[in-house]
Formats: C-alpha cells, sequence, structure tokens
C-alpha cells in the first residue's frame, strides 16, 4: 500500500503517483520518519486542489459517520476530511507506524484524537481489518496491489450500505518549466513521462500476485459491484512566481526523480537537470523566474446500494 499524505503534487508517476515517492524503494528500506515532513509540505501545497476535492465528496456522502482514509501517510487528508465531515470519525490507515504516529500527534495537539484515530494495516492483506465505513478515500493506494479487482472487490464490501468508495486514480503528470528552458533539448519533461511509464510498468510487474488490467476505473467500480456516480479531475494550478515553498519541492522532487531515472535519461538531459539542480548556476530552479507548479488529479466515486 502507498502512503499518499495528501496527494501533494510530486514528480512520481502521475497515474501512479503515492508511493511513488519512494522511486521503486522497498517499503522496508525507506525512513518514513524522515519523509514525512516532505509529505506533509506536498501536501500543505496541494491544499487548495484537496479541498476542492473533499467538498466535492459531499455530493455523495452529505453524512458520513466514519471515514477511512487508506494509504493515508500522516493524515493530511484525514484531518481535511474530518473538517469537511464534522460529525464524521476518520480511521487513517497506513503500514507505516512512524507516520502514523506522527498523525496521533497532530490529533492530540489540535483536540481530535477522539476524532482520528489510526489503523496499522496493508494492502491487500489488511483489508478485512478495516472498518465498515461511509466513505473510503483511496488515495493513490490500489495501483501498489497486484490484483487491483480482487482488492477493489474486497475494499467495496467494507462499504455500509449506501456508502461510496472515491478513488484517486489518474490525472495528468505534473508540469513546472517551459518546453524550452533555453538549454538543453526542448521537451525534458516529455521525456521524464516516458521514463515514469517505463517505471510504473517494472513496478506492476514486480507486485507480488501482479494481473494486468485495463485502466477504465469507472469499470472496475461497477465490477466491483458498485454504481460509478462520477468522475472528476482537479487541478492544481501555481503560476510564477512559485512561492519559496512550492519552489524547494520542486527542487528536492527533481533531485530524486534524477536518482530515480539515472539508468533511463540519456547523458545530455542528466546534464540539463544537474544545471537545474545546481544552486550556483543562475538558470537552475533555484533562481528561474519561469517556474510554475501544474498537476492534474482524478477522482473515481463509486455508491453501494
Amino acid at each position: 500500500m502507498t502512503h499518499d499524505d495528501g496527494q501533494g503534487p510530486d514528480h512520481g508517476p502521475k497515474r501512479a503517483h503515492g508511493h511513488d515517492r519512494a522511486h521503486g524503494h522497498h517499503h522496508e528500506d525507506i525512513d518514513w520518519a524522515a519523509m514525512g515532513p516532505m509529505l506533509e509540505r506536498n501536501a500543505e501545497l496541494a491544499a487548495p486542489q484537496n479541498r476542492e476535492i473533499a467538498e466535492w465528496l459531499r455530493t455523495w456522502q452529505l453524512e458520513p459517520k466514519l471515514i477511512a482514509d487508506v494509504g493515508s501517510g500522516s493524515g493530511s487528508t484525514s484531518f481535511l476530511l474530518a473538517e469537511i465531515f464534522p460529525n464524521a470519525w476518520v480511521t487513517a490507515v497506513d503500514p507505516a507506524e512512524p507516520l502514523l504516529e506522527r498523525a496521533r500527534e497532530r490529533a492530540a495537539r489540535e483536540g481530535l484524537s477522539d476524532r482520528i484515530r489510526t489503523l496499522h494495516a496493508e494492502l491487500p492483506a489488511g483489508i478485512a481489518e478495516l472498518p465498515s465505513a461511509d466513505l473510503l478515500w483511496i488515495g493513490r493506494a490500489l495501483h501498489h496491489v497486484g490484483d487491483q479487482e480482487a482488492a477493489l472487490t474486497a475494499l467495496a464490501e467494507r462499504l455500509a450500505p449506501g456508502g461510496a468508495i472515491a478513488l484517486l486514480e489518474g490525472g495528468l503528470n505534473q508540469r513546472s518549466l517551459p518546453r524550452d528552458i533555453g538549454f538543453g533539448r526542448p521537451g525534458l519533461q516529455t521525456r521524464f513521462d516516458l521514463a515514469d511509464d517505463m517505471w510504473f510498468t517494472r513496478m506492476r510487474a514486480e507486485l507480488p500476485g501482479a494481473k494486468s488490467v485495463t485502466e477504465d476505473w469507472p469499470t472496475l467500480l461497477t465490477e466491483a459491484g458498485l454504481r460509478h456516480a462520477g468522475t472528476r479531475t482537479f487541478l492544481l494550478d501555481l503560476p510564477s512566481p512559485v512561492s519559496a515553498t512550492a519552489r524547494a519541492h520542486l527542487i528536492s522532487e527533481l533531485a530524486r526523480r534524477r536518482e530515480m531515472h539515472e539508468e533511463t535519461l540519456d547523458a545530455d538531459d542528466l546534464t540539463t537537470i544537474d544545471r537545474l539542480l545546481n544552486e550556483n548556476d543562475p538558470q537552475s530552479l533555484h533562481h528561474r523566474p519561469d517556474v510554475f507548479l501544474l498537476s492534474a488529479q482524478t477522482v473515481h466515486v463509486g455508491v453501494r446500494a
């Protein structure tokens, strides 16, 4: 399972996104205590987009009593859902205990320990541990399960009658620079997209019990026994000049993606990326006035009869 923590605007494979921040490392190799602040920063940047998504969910669940945030990370989306649905109890579900501890600490600071709980669980093995919920928020966790169809069917069975699954999968790859940045070959971000697709394909193929499936999420929700109630894409648009927080995020993510795709991108592109990361280069991300942040996230809703 993934640790999405707010569906922040990272540079990972956008149709994957989430645990993609770990860039393919094994779960046990990641220092989640150190990752927590970065995931929360991502969620902070994506707050306008995430709030719009959460408000949209009112269309299907006006007064949910119990919500589960599956792949919660340190719970940024959990807290947002608790705010949008003030009468609901929210369970943050994640396999990384350090991230859940951050969620519990925040709940204590904000006086929400009675409404926001945590559950240490991994998909797909931990599906049976999930509470019967009125709303299951699944943010980029499903694609980290080998048999996505079976997992989605099992998740649908955890819904209370009339409950809804909100599944965040898909969207468009993030953009942060012009096509031609003034040096190197134009189209660097498009070549990153291709590298991302290769990475995502390898990641999926290596999952236990991996099964190929057409990524038609409305149809998959229907086959899981739900009524596809709606699909909508949400835009995050932070034009230049970006804030210092957004700039720091973009620098960090580009450095991570360079490591991720070092063996896929050619030498010319790696040289271009190194210039973008060099604080002493006036054309780097540290100094460019044309840096922006644009991304699109797609959410699909299925309702249980």
